[in-house]
């Protein structure tokens, strides 16, 4: 065994995952185009400062998570930990914004945060996610909910529950830091040590601590429902009342506040009983401040994300397909068979050839291996006929066929 090893906290994706990859791609793409969703690409590496300017200089991704270096240009860079702040600089970068009025964007790719790997989060992670901008009404919240619901039912994703929560505007998620911090500072030195850092950086974010000597004060800790003036309070009972409307369960949470400093009104979090104690796989929320704090107009937007590795441990296992559906065996006619492989691959079927010279029962032993379900064999007596076999490998029923009815026949064999 060699002596090479991955990056702590990165994965291969090996070919038998693939097709599970390959199944919420597919997902993505086609649930985001029925919502009138586009993609954009956006680069793997930013200004450090995007982030910084962002999610905000006292958050755990700029604090102690983001991989940052200096390029040779003296320039500092990071590897992107999120998608939102690289899709708001495209926007403004491109002039998309003075070209419509709203947009309805969606991404997917990996992402970088060093954090302490563990079962389904690694340092290099991917994303799905979408943004729209331009609307400050809560039907825009409404839809992105719908979206990623939606997403999760085409995937048959079932076992979850939808928490939201509201953060009201910056004024008010300002004073109701205040009433937290000088909460918390009353029982400080009872607080788990985490929980006293964040006290200083970024307080909000004790409310999500799982340590249980937190718990206790965390119950008794002000709720920013008190906070809110009656336009928060409106659109949070928008939002709430319509998704109830349309079926999708949701749970309020008074705790529930989110990471990233430039959330505002609505949060919500996807969780799940199936992941154990990190049990979150995705959310999101409303930042109608970001577009303005990086130059731009006022805009408002929201948006969410899932967390992909999250989502594989959710997806319902699926049986996989084998690698071709036809193994084209040589008996003999090695150049015949590749001949024959070229045809039915034009044809659009999925078909492999033998590589290595191995006879004619260790190739269709291969076959068989792989769990491919129809041998076409190019035997020299039968080419010379014009003629090839096909097999079945389930039951070894086998009969001859003239090459050029070579199709009809494969057909005929596919669906036994």
């Amino acid at each position: 065994m060699s002596d090479l090893q991955a990056v702590r906290g990165m994965h291969d994706i090996l070919p038998e995952e693939l097709p599970r990859w390959r199944r919420l791609e597919e997902v993505f793409r086609t649930i985001s185009a029925r919502f009138g969703y586009e993609e954009i690409r956006t680069p793997l590496v930013e200004y450090a400062h995007l982030y910084v300017r962002s999610v905000g200089p006292d958050t755990d991704i700029v604090h102690k998570e983001m991989y940052l270096f200096t390029d040779r240009g003296g320039e500092q860079i990071a590897l992107r930990p999120e998608f939102t702040a690289g899709v708001v600089r495209a926007l403004l970068q491109h002039g998309l914004l003075h070209r419509r009025s709203l947009w309805r964007l969606w991404y997917y790719g990996p992402a970088f945060r060093y954090e302490r790997p563990q079962k389904g989060r690694y340092r290099q992670f991917h994303q799905y996610g979408a943004e729209c901008f331009g609307s400050p009404y809560p039907e825009s919240d409404v839809e992105i909910i719908q979206l990623a619901v939606a997403i999760l039912k085409e995937l048959g994703i079932t076992t979850y529950e939808l928490q939201l929560n509201t953060l009201g505007t910056p004024v008010e998620r300002r004073r109701y830091q205040q009433e937290l911090v000088a909460f918390f500072r009353e029982v400080r030195s009872q607080l788990s040590a985490e929980s006293q850092q964040r006290l200083e950086r970024n307080p909000l974010r004790i409310l999500d601590s799982k340590h249980p000597a937190d718990q206790p004060f965390i119950e008794r800790a002000p709720q920013i429902w008190d906070s809110l003036g009656r336009e928060s309070r409106e659109h949070f009972q928008y939002v709430y009342t319509s998704l109830r409307a349309v079926g999708i369960p949701v749970q309020v949470n008074p705790r529930l506040v989110r990471g990233l400093d430039y959330y505002t009104h609505t949060v919500f979090e996807f969780i799940s009983p199936q992941l154990g104690a990190q049990n979150a796989f995705g959310g999101g929320g409303r930042y109608d401040g970001l577009v303005e704090s990086f130059g731009g107009p006022p805009v408002p937007a929201v948006g969410f994300a899932f967390g992909v590795e999250r989502l594989l441990l959710l997806l319902p296992e699926q049986p996989g397909q084998p690698v071709a559906q036809l193994y084209v065996a040589s008996a003999g006619a090695p150049e015949a068979a590749y001949q024959v492989a070229m045809h039915l691959r034009a044809a659009g079927y999925r078909a492999v050839c033998d590589l290595q010279r191995r006879s004619l029962k260790a190739q269709l032993r291969e076959a068989d291996r792989l769990g491919i379900p129809v041998a076409v064999i190019v035997g020299e007596a039968e080419w010379q006929r014009g003629n090839v076999l096909l097999r079945l490998l389930s039951n070894g029923v086998q009969w001859e066929c003239p090459f050029q009815d070579l199709l009809p026949h494969v057909r005929q064999a596919l669906v036994h």
